[in-house]
């Protein structure tokens, strides 16, 4: 199935046994470990040399700890599952099945992983922390006053200044937490339950956008990739594996509800617009994610203007639904007094108050990259050395619904995440614990992953999953 999404077409280079010229993706796979090893290196000897970086385990926020725990056989057995039939039962299980089953496994999956740490700490230990949300629950008793006093407390050193990371997002993230304790999901435990829940979603939504995309059989094949994220080692349980889980549904509402082709099109999309416009208001950095939005847009625009006025009408209509459907929750939130800009630009100057005024840029804008190799697993190098390549020979051969278009869809999404990474990267906002805040990205950089035939996907999968298992097992990740 998936060879067929990587066939070369006849312009590429060719050598003399007329075989396309390209780098083998073991030797992607390795540039990747190569930059891990090279961020580790060039970490502790800074840190010997006086530096502070504040990362126990460059370019991990994490502490050296090999150990095991009640998931490491679970995990070991999911992995060697994973490799052996999840290839197969995504070519072989119907659609909807197919969904279930990838939700249900991601959630499983991601459930042993941080059960290996339980030797350690507690499951929901990483979100009682004081600087977690949970922490501030108490003082969001009031939802309005929250809401229209919360700029107020942005900036540190005051007697009510906000915990790190309630003050580092807008206020839906804590409101989400405030939410589960006034249905009585109290407690870190059942916090780190719903955000691995709501996180695992991620894996439904990106073969669901796919599909949508008119890209059935990359939708199938990037199925295994997704489900299996090595990212999973922190989305149980950081609050940004529910960012994640959110941000990728509403991508995937959109892009369904635009595809829709009955008279539920245009609320569908409203709703995922919504849910886009949620995304925006539990972390100020996935505004960048508006470049995902964007080329799925592009995309589905591509797919629908060669049907004449009226599939232009509809796209038209129903992006112009999911616009509203953000605006919606935009003013619903400035009209109960909280200011996105201006609490973007107090976080501006909360941010340098902290350790990000202590962390070196010039080691973290190429560190950050290392360990979203890690979060996203080394074969996202593959994902976009495969996207660079169909957009190079492939792109200007585009037919919606033929195999260049296949291909053309994991490999646009895989490049627009790639843009918000590097967009965020730059910025100076992110320098470290990239490994979680940048999840939301990670799992759409892997779409490419669709590209890889085959006969190489589980060897492929492999890395991935050991990469997760290594990770878990050799350190104790703060999330």
């Amino acid at each position: 199935m998936t060879d067929l999404l990587t066939r070369p077409h006849r312009p590429a280079g060719r050598d003399r046994r007329g075989r396309a010229r390209r780098i083998p993706d073991l030797v992607w796979v390795s540039a990747a470990l190569l930059l891990v090893a090279s961020a580790t290196a060039v970490g502790r000897y800074r840190q010997l040399h006086g530096e502070v970086l504040f990362v126990p385990a460059p370019p991990l926020f994490a502490h050296l700890d090999p150990h095991t725990g009640p998931g490491t056989v679970p995990a070991i057995a999911l992995a060697v599952a994973a490799v052996v039939y999840a290839p197969t039962l995504a070519r072989r299980l119907p659609w909807r099945p197919l969904l279930a089953v990838g939700w249900a496994a991601a959630t499983v999956w991601t459930f042993a992983l941080a059960s290996i740490d339980l030797t350690r700490r507690p499951l929901g230990a990483p979100l009682t922390d004081r600087n977690e949300y949970l922490y501030e629950i108490p003082r969001a008793a009031d939802v309005s006053e929250f809401l229209r006093t919360f700029t107020d407390h942005i900036l540190d050193f005051r007697p009510d200044s906000w915990t790190t990371h309630v003050s580092s997002h807008p206020p839906l993230a804590t409101l989400f937490f405030v939410a589960l304790d006034r249905v009585g999901l109290g407690g870190g435990t059942m916090a780190a339950v719903a955000v691995i829940a709501v996180g695992s979603l991620a894996a439904v939504a990106v073969p669901v956008t796919m599909r949508a995309l008119a890209a059935p059989a990359a939708a199938r094949a990037v199925w295994p990739f997704v489900v299996f994220f090595p990212g999973a080692v922190w989305v149980g349980a950081s609050a940004d594996g529910m960012f994640m889980g959110v941000s990728a549904t509403g991508v995937a509402v959109v892009a369904v509800g635009v595809a829709h082709r009955g008279r539920l099109g245009m609320p569908i999309a409203a709703v995922g617009g919504a849910l886009l416009g949620v995304t925006v208001y539990l972390s100020y950095g996935l505004a960048t994610f508006g470049v995902l939005v964007a080329m799925v847009a592009l995309l589905s625009g591509l797919r629908m203007w060669p049907r004449g006025p009226g599939a232009r009408a509809a796209w038209l209509m129903r992006w112009g639904a999911a616009t509203v459907g953000a605006g919606v929750v935009a003013v619903a939130m400035t009209a109960s007094g909280f200011s996105w800009i201006e609490g973007l630009r107090l976080l501006h100057t909360r941010y340098y108050q902290g350790v990000a005024s202590m962390r070196p840029y010039d080691y973290f804008v190429w560190a950050n990259l290392a360990a979203l190799c890690l979060s996203a697993g080394p074969a996202c190098a593959v994902a976009v050395a495969r996207s660079v390549r169909v957009m190079r020979t492939r792109a200007r051969h585009l037919t919606a619904g033929g195999g260049s278009w296949a291909a053309l869809v994991p490999a646009a999404l895989t490049l627009a995440a790639l843009s918000c990474v590097l967009i965020a990267d730059a910025s100076g906002l992110s320098k470290a614990e990239t490994e979680r805040i940048w999840l939301p990205f990670g799992v759409w950089l892997l779409s490419a992953l669709a590209l890889v035939p085959s006969r190489g996907a589980r060897w492929v999968l492999a890395v991935q999953v050991g990469t997760a298992l290594v990770v878990n097992h050799l350190l104790l990740t703060h999330w």
